[in-house]
C-alpha cells in the first residue's frame, strides 16, 4: 500500500516554503511559492542555505483568510500505539503560518476580521482528538479493507481515504489536485482512539477503541441536529473496537448519529430548548438517502432510539417510528427504548432489557474476524445505530454494553449475551452477559452467557481466537475490565467535548457499573456547563468549524464579512439594565430607608424592573444567544 512521508523539515524563505521529506533514501521536497500559491516538487539541493529551518510533523494543508494564504502544520505529535504493525499518531500542537510576510496592507477592520477567522481555525485545531498514520488507512475498517479491490490498495492514502472522516478534507484539496504531491498529504481524522495492551490467563492481546467522528454535517449540539439535504445526519460517528491477537484480528462497528429527519432545537435561553419538526420539509426523501447510505456501507441496520417517549421528545419518537414504518425496508429494523424511563430510580440493571432484546439480532449480525493465516472467519452483515437526543451519553452506555456482548456471544454456548459485550466475549471465549460494549469485549474474549453487547462482542472473539478459557467471564478479568470501562468512559468524554463542548454525563455508570451520587453531581456541574456554552459560546465554535471544514469560504474583497454584524443596540442594553435593577433592589435591601413602607417601594420597584426586563430578554431569547455568523440562514432553520 502506498504510505505518506513520516518526517519533515519546514525551511522558510522570503520567497518560499520547503517543506523536506525527511525519510531514509528519500529526495524529494515540497516548495510552496509565497507569492503565487503554486506548488512543485523539487530536491533537496534547491533548498537555500540561509532558509530558516525547523522539523514538523506532517502537514495539516491550507487555508485561504482575508490576509491570504495560511500553511497548518503538525508540530507536535504524541504515539498512541500501533495497529496491524503501523504506528498511530495523535496531533497535539499545530502552527498556521502566513504566505504574507506582513499583514499591513489590509485595513483596520479586515485586520481584526482576520485575526478572528485565525481564532476560529485554532479553536478546532485545539479541540481534542486529531489523529494520524502515514502507512495506514484509519478511516475505513478493518472489514472494509479487507474487502477491497487491488486498484483500491494501490491508491494514495489521501484518495482511498472516506472522506466522511478526513477532518482536514477540505485543508488538503490543492494537494489532491496534483498526484504527486500526495506523499506530503496526511489525512487526519476526528474522534477517539485508544490502543491498550491487555492479559488475559497469561496471554496478551491487543484491545483497540476508533470512534470517527464525521465532518458532514459537522457542529456543535444545538445548531446542528438532525440531517440535511444529502442524509447526512448531524454527530454522525462510527466506532469500531478491535481485538488482535496472535495474528488474528476482529472488530465490531457501531454506529451513532441524530435522528435523521428536519428537526431543529435553537438554543433561546432556556435550560432545554423545545424541539421542533419541520412542517414544511419532505423528510423521507433525506431520510430515504440517510438508510439507503447506512445499508450499503453497513448492511442490516437496528436503530436503538433511546428518548424519552414523553414530554418534549415524544413527537420526536413518533416521527421517527412513523419514517420507518413508512419505508417497509426488511434490512432497517426499529426498537425504541425510553432509556431515562426504564432506569429511573437508579434501576441500571434494567437495560438488560434492552440487551437482551437484541441479543439474537446481534448474534445475526456477528462481527468481522480474520484468523492468523489471513482467513475470513466471519463478516458483519449488520450494525446497531444509536441515538438519544445528543447521541452522547445514552448512546455511549448503551454502545458499550452492545461492544462487549459482541466479543462474548458470538463464541459462547449460552443464552444471548447483550450485544457489546457479546460481541467481545464471545469472539474470545464464551460466557455470562455483560454490559453491551463491554460484552463484544467479552465475547472476543470467551465463551458465556449473554452479556452486554460490546462486552460479548469481546468475550466471543477472545475466546475464539483462545484467549478465554471456556465458561470464563470477562467481568472476572479485574484488570481488562478496568481498561475496557475507562477507555468507553473517555470515548463518551471526547466525542462529548466535541460536540456539545462539556465530559460526557452518566460515565460513572460506564467506569463503575453502577449510579453514584458523586455522578450525579458531576453530571449536573457539566449540565451548567453546556448550558452556558451552548447559549453564549456556540455560535462561535460552530462557525469555527464551518470555516475548517470549507462550509464557509473566506471572501478577500473589501466588503463586509459577516463578522460585522452587529446586534440592535437593544440587545446590548436590556441585559445592563437588567443587572443594574437586580443590583439596586439588593442594594434596596441592605440599605433600608427611613420607613419599611419607603424600603418596600424601593425594592418592588427595582424588583420589578428586574423581573420585566428579564422576562423581555427571555421571551427574545433567540436574539440574546451567540448565534453563528458564518452559514446561510436556510443551513440553520
Amino acid at each position: 500500500m502506498p504510505t505518506a512521508y513520516e518526517r519533515f523539515n519546514l525551511h522558510t524563505s522570503p520567497e518560499k516554503f520547503y517543506i523536506e521529506a525527511c525519510d531514509d533514501g528519500v529526495d524529494a521536497v515540497l516548495a510552496i511559492d509565497r507569492v503565487s500559491n503554486e506548488m512543485t516538487l523539487t530536491g533537496k539541493k534547491d533548498v537555500p542555505p540561509s532558509a530558516n529551518t525547523r522539523p514538523i510533523c506532517g502537514i495539516m494543508g491550507t487555508v485561504r483568510l482575508v490576509a491570504g494564504m495560511y500553511l497548518i502544520v503538525i508540530t507536535k505529535k504524541r504515539n498512541v500505539g500501533s495497529l496491524l504493525g503501523h504506528a498511530v499518531w495523535k496531533a497535539v500542537d499545530f502552527d498556521i503560518i502566513s504566505y504574507k510576510k506582513t499583514v499591513l496592507h489590509l485595513t483596520e477592520n479586515q485586520m481584526q476580521d482576520n485575526k478572528t477567522f485565525l481564532s476560529m481555525i485554532n479553536n478546532v485545531l485545539t479541540t481534542d482528538g486529531f489523529y494520524f498514520c502515514t502507512d495506514y488507512d484509519l478511516t475505513h475498517t478493518l472489514q472494509r479493507l479487507a474487502n477491497v479491490s487491488h486498484d483500491f490498495q494501490e491508491m494514495s492514502l489521501l484518495e482511498r481515504a472516506d472522506q466522511r472522516f478526513v477532518w482536514n478534507g477540505s485543508l488538503l484539496r490543492e494537494f489532491l489536485a496534483q498526484p504527486e504531491l500526495h506523499k506530503f498529504a496526511i489525512p487526519v481524522v476526528h474522534g477517539f482512539i485508544v490502543m491498550k495492551p491487555c492479559r488475559v490467563n497469561g496471554k496478551i492481546f491487543e484491545w483497540i477503541l476508533i470512534s470517527r467522528r464525521s465532518c458532514f454535517r459537522a457542529g456543535v449540539r444545538y445548531y446542528v441536529r438532525g440531517i440535511d439535504s444529502e442524509g447526512h445526519a448531524a454527530n454522525f460517528v462510527e466506532t469500531e473496537q478491535i481485538v488482535l491477537y496472535n495474528g488474528g484480528r476482529a472488530s465490531f462497528v457501531q454506529t451513532r448519529g441524530s435522528m435523521p429527519f428536519f428537526w431543529s432545537q435553537r438554543p433561546n435561553l432556556k435550560y432545554k430548548p423545545k424541539p421542533l419538526i419541520s412542517k414544511n420539509t419532505n423528510h423521507m426523501d433525506g431520510f430515504q438517502r440517510h438508510f439507503d447510505s447506512q445499508v450499503l456501507i453497513y448492511g442490516k441496520q437496528t436503530i436503538l432510539n433511546l428518548i424519552n417517549q414523553k414530554g418534549s421528545e415524544k413527537p420526536l419518537e413518533q416521527a421517527f417510528a412513523k419514517m420507518v414504518s413508512g419505508m417497509e425496508n426488511s434490512m432497517i429494523k426499529y426498537v425504541a427504548f425510553d432509556f431515562h424511563k426504564e432506569c429511573s430510580g437508579m434501576r441500571w440493571d434494567r437495560l438488560n432489557i434492552l440487551v437482551d432484546n437484541v441479543a439474537e439480532t446481534q448474534d445475526e449480525y456477528s462481527y468481522f474476524m480474520v484468523d492468523t493465516a489471513g482467513k475470513v472467519l466471519s463478516q458483519q452483515k449488520g450494525t446497531f445505530r444509536s441515538n438519544c437526543m445528543d447521541c452522547l451519553d445514552r448512546t455511549n452506555v448503551i454502545q458499550s454494553m452492545l461492544a462487549r456482548c459482541s466479543i462474548q456471544s458470538q463464541l459462547q454456548v449460552g443464552s444471548p449475551p447483550e450485544p457489546a459485550r457479546c460481541s467481545i466475549q464471545s469472539q474470545l471465549q464464551v460466557g455470562s452477559p455483560p454490559e453491551l460494549a463491554r460484552c463484544s469485549i467479552q465475547s472476543q474474549l470467551q465463551v458465556g452467557s449473554p452479556p452486554e453487547p460490546a462486552r460479548c462482542s469481546i468475550q466471543s472473539q477472545l475466546q475464539r481466537m483462545g484467549v478465554l478459557h471456556v465458561a470464563q467471564r470477562i467481568e472476572e478479568q479485574a484488570d481488562f475490565e478496568k481498561i475496557y470501562k475507562n477507555a468507553w468512559a473517555d470515548n463518551a468524554n471526547a466525542c462529548a467535548k466535541q460536540y456539545a463542548g462539556t465530559g460526557a454525563l452518566k460515565t460513572d455508570f460506564t467506569r463503575t457499573g453502577k449510579r453514584t451520587q458523586m455522578g450525579l453531581v458531576m453530571d449536573g456541574v457539566n449540565s451548567a456547563i453546556r448550558y452556558y456554552k451552548n447559549n453564549f459560546s456556540d455560535g462561535f465554535r460552530q462557525d469555527s468549524i464551518d470555516l475548517f471544514l470549507g462550509n464557509y469560504a473566506v471572501d478577500e474583497t473589501d466588503g463586509p464579512t459577516p463578522l460585522r454584524i452587529q446586534k440592535d443596540w437593544k440587545f446590548l442594553t436590556l441585559p445592563i439594565i437588567m443587572v443594574v435593577a437586580f443590583s439596586m433592589c439588593i442594594i434596596c435591601l441592605l440599605m433600608a430607608g427611613d420607613t419599611w413602607t419607603e424600603t418596600l417601594a424601593y425594592v418592588l420597584f427595582w424588583g420589578a424592573a428586574a423581573a420585566v426586563t428579564a422576562a423581555v430578554i427571555v421571551f427574545n431569547g433567540r436574539d440574546f444567544v451567540d448565534a453563528p455568523k458564518l452559514v446561510q440562514k436556510e443551513k440553520m432553520d
